[in-house]
């Protein structure tokens, strides 16, 4: 019996517009009358996914910034914060790359100290609540994750320069132009245990959906691990299973009527 589906959102819920597919709402209903919880887990801030799930965002669970911070009903059910010194070595480091500009995300807000138009734009299609200041390094929030915006690709630009730090941090791309930094045990895989062990659900009961890097962890924590068609090489490699649709093609919804027999 499945009680837990937790879907990725951008690559894999929604489209490559950012459209949430029309029938999503009668099928979160249907699933919420089962006792189903369903959760959205992405490398978004808590504000921006609430702002997009505004009409029920009281009723499932949000797992932002890569799992660093878990919400339900306004609850927090997992924090995984960063320390400021190593988000002053990682934004030191992130200045030096270039075609790369820093995101400090935190709590209250997200912090950007670039005005380049580009990335301005790029930044108001993920996040609902941010800041522009003068200096990175003194903003005072607690902080789950530095992020990057890298025009000249994060897999093979910026990621390139925190390979070394793998070791003490997470270093996840979340996308062709994303790459993230956090806490070693701040993932989406882990944040999704917690939720487990919360509501006393299993592995067996779980099911995730995921297309890129910072998705690899979810594909290890449930038995129904759907890649997307469209998914990165490592998330189809490490999955147990493959979408017949890709996210153009609401794959992720038809998969759970498929797999629930909604229709």
């Amino acid at each position: 019996m499945i009680k837990l589906i937790t879907t990725d959102l951008d690559g894999t819920l929604v489209d490559d517009l950012k459209r949430i597919p029309g029938d999503f709402w009668e099928v979160q209903k249907k699933l919420e009358e089962r006792g189903i919880l369903f959760a959205v887990a992405s490398g978004r801030q808590y504000y921006s996914l609430a702002d997009k799930f505004d009409s029920i965002k009281d009723n499932i669970l949000f797992l932002a910034e890569n799992g660093a911070y878990v919400k339900y009903k306004n609850e927090e059910i997992h924090v995984d914060p960063m320390s400021k010194a190593s988000a002053i070595q990682l934004i030191e480091t992130a200045r030096k790359i270039e075609g790369a500009f820093p995101v400090l995300c935190g709590r209250k807000s997200a912090y950007i100290e670039n005005t380049n138009e580009d990335f301005l734009k790029e930044i108001g299609n993920f996040y609902k609540t941010f800041e522009i200041v003068d200096d990175l390094k003194r903003v005072e929030d607690v902080v789950f994750k530095v992020t990057l915006c890298d025009f000249m690709d994060a897999e093979s630009n910026s990621y390139l320069y925190f390979k070394d730090y793998e070791k003490d941090y997470k270093i996840a791309v979340g996308g062709k132009i994303w790459l993230d930094i956090s806490n070693p045990n701040a993932d989406k895989g882990n944040a999704i245990k917690k939720i487990q062990e919360k509501f006393g659900i299993t592995f067996e009961e779980t099911v995730v959906f995921g297309d890129f890097l910072n998705d690899l962890e979810m594909m290890k924590v449930a038995h129904y691990s759907y890649a997307m068609k469209n998914a990165h090489p490592e998330i189809i490699k490490a999955s147990s299973f493959v979408t017949e649709f890709d996210n153009n093609n609401n794959g992720v919804l038809k998969t759970i009527k498929k797999l629930l027999l909604l229709e």
